[in-house]
């Protein structure tokens, strides 16, 4: 298949699967502790939810396939894509990262890495995915530990999900996309304080989830270019 091919397949799948997005929403069991207004089924009304899932995914899935070597482009990677447009689009609305679909997305990628594994037999593939995994998972554990209001625990379980894309990608994959999440996410914070010129902003609850999957993205990009 030729390179413009795989792009437009890519594209091509990661909008369809896209389509599914709102119905997911949905679907996701409500959190409990949350007051109504951060209801998951509420999050799929907005009209324009779908066609930005659909664009976005797309656009991500063709620039993914685009830079990524074939042989290197995870089965799981395309479709992970709108998955991760559904957790950044809930994360930013209501600062929760919903459990379900990060564990659900992690155990198919540990099967995914698992099942080349037995194709191919490249035990550097397994090694980097799952180090990758326990490395991210690890140290987004002692800052969910060490800084409790900085994040929560659902950034933790993503951590482990981008540790094992990442490291599947390679070691520059796994250090560059980590480190720029948090890099962009602490400017980002401090532009808003000075932006509203109070140091009560930098308090103000802040959603990660979003940066750490720009990082992820950042990573492969920035490490393939």
């Amino acid at each position: 298949m030729s390179p413009g091919a795989v792009v437009l397949v890519s594209a091509a799948v990661a909008a369809l699967l896209a389509l599914g997005v709102p119905a997911l929403l949905r679907r996701l069991p409500e959190p409990v502790d949350d007051p109504p207004v951060s209801r998951y089924a509420d999050l799929a009304g907005p009209a324009v939810l779908l066609p930005l899932a659909v664009s976005l995914s797309a656009a991500v899935a063709a620039l993914l396939a685009w830079q990524v070597e074939p042989s290197r482009l995870m089965v799981f990677l395309v479709p992970l894509v709108p998955l991760l447009v559904l957790l950044a689009y809930v994360d930013w609305r209501v600062q929760r990262l919903p459990k379900q679909p990060i564990l659900a997305a992690t155990a198919a990628g540990l099967l995914a890495v698992g099942l080349e594994w037995l194709w191919v037999r490249e035990v550097g593939a397994v090694i980097g995915a799952v180090v990758g995994l326990v490395l991210a998972r690890s140290a987004f554990w002692l800052l969910w530990r060490l800084v409790p209001h900085a994040m929560g625990f659902g950034d933790v379980r993503l951590a482990a999900l981008a540790g094992l894309v990442l490291g599947r990608l390679g070691w520059d994959e796994l250090a560059v996309g980590l480190w720029s999440g948090l890099a962009i996410f602490g400017l980002w914070g401090i532009g808003r304080a000075l932006a509203r010129r109070s140091r009560e902003a930098m308090r103000e609850p802040l959603a990660y989830g979003p940066f750490m999957i720009l990082g992820m993205l950042l990573g492969v990009l920035a490490v393939s270019l």
